[in-house]
């Protein structure tokens, strides 16, 4: 009986032995894995880079798989899996929402914008640009109406989301500027505080949205809501456009107008950064924001406008503005 006794420990004890290494190895073959995606998320990276910096020009898939350094079936493949469409999707869809700005702030033709963008007729131009966008380029041109621009999201930014721990804080730099009376149209969420949440509840695409619109700061915005313009059920993060106070034209389902009156602001900007540190530039420039003590320029901070966050730019650094009142009133 303790023969069996002693054999069966040993047995439970090869049988754990047996489970602790199954594990390592699962464990070895999760992180071989990991790396093989993240080489494999780098190339389509670098594809994307290349029909970024290459719009303009004719495109080959021979010149895709060059710079991912796959062969051209297997970045194709790639390309698929990770963004969803095919590259020759990709590019159109690139370039009509390129064109469509092309049509919007400038007095060009549509002939021209069309060549310019790579198609080889305008007749397949118009067909393309009616089919992305449910209107036809030359009337867009003379009204343009808000449109669900193609935001290309990098792939690298999609699957790396870095918490990095803070380095040294670099420099961040402060100026005043001054917002007139303006009115914005958002998109409200539920919940949302900040944009990573903002993005599940509503859904990034609706940048391109709101980019199609001209803007008087040239660029959409992210806002903190002060608690008076937030409605019941809706979220303090909202995402809009700064259009002029008499803005008349067509306001998007789903969207908000809300009238902020003119209002100074301090423009807190930080240094250019990699595009793959953004949660660190945002981090640090935050950070030098709870550590400023704005009496020491004269002024407090002004909770009755909204704190605003622009899209995180790495050749720019990132930048927040906080709506901040003279000493003097009170």
């Amino acid at each position: 009986m303790e023969q069996i006794k002693g054999n069966a420990g040993q047995i439970e004890a090869a049988q754990d032995k047996e489970g602790q290494i199954e594990a390592a190895q699962d464990k070895a073959g999760q992180d071989a894995s990991t790396q093989v995606d993240a080489v494999q998320i780098e190339a389509v990276q670098r594809m994307q880079d290349y029909i970024a910096g290459h719009l303009d020009e004719e495109i080959s898939l021979g010149a895709l798989a060059a710079c991912s350094l796959y062969s051209p079936w297997y970045s194709y493949r790639l390309f698929v899996r990770h963004v969803g469409m095919t590259p020759s999707d990709y590019i159109r869809r690139f370039r009509l929402s390129r064109s469509a700005l092309r049509l919007r702030d400038g007095k060009v033709k549509v002939v021209d914008v069309a060549f310019e963008m790579g198609f080889k007729s305008v007749d397949g131009y118009q067909r393309a640009f009616s089919r992305e966008f449910g209107c036809n380029p030359k009337e867009y041109a003379l009204n343009p109406v808000p449109i669900n621009l193609f935001t290309p999201y990098g792939v690298k930014y999609r699957y790396i989301r870095r918490e990095k721990s803070m380095e040294a804080v670099k420099n961040v730099f402060i100026r005043e500027i001054q917002k007139p009376e303006r009115k914005v149209l958002v998109k409200r969420g539920v919940k949302a505080e900040e944009y990573f949440t903002y993005c599940e509840e509503v859904g990034c695409d609706v940048w391109g949205l709101l980019t199609s619109i001209r803007s008087i700061s040239g660029e959409p915005v992210c806002l903190w809501l002060p608690g008076a313009y937030v409605k019941p059920g809706t979220s303090v993060y909202v995402q809009g456009v700064e259009v002029a106070a008499d803005y008349d034209g067509v306001v998007p389902e789903g969207f908000d107008v809300i009238t902020f009156p003119a209002c100074r602001y301090l423009m807190f900007q930080g240094e250019p950064f990699a595009e793959e540190d953004y949660c660190e530039a945002i981090g640090q420039v935050q950070a030098a924001i709870s550590r400023y003590e704005p009496s020491a320029a004269g002024y407090r901070w002004d909770r009755d406008n909204p704190r605003i966050q622009l899209e995180p730019i790495g050749t720019r650094g990132y930048i927040e503005l906080l709506p901040v009142r003279e000493l003097a009133d009170g």
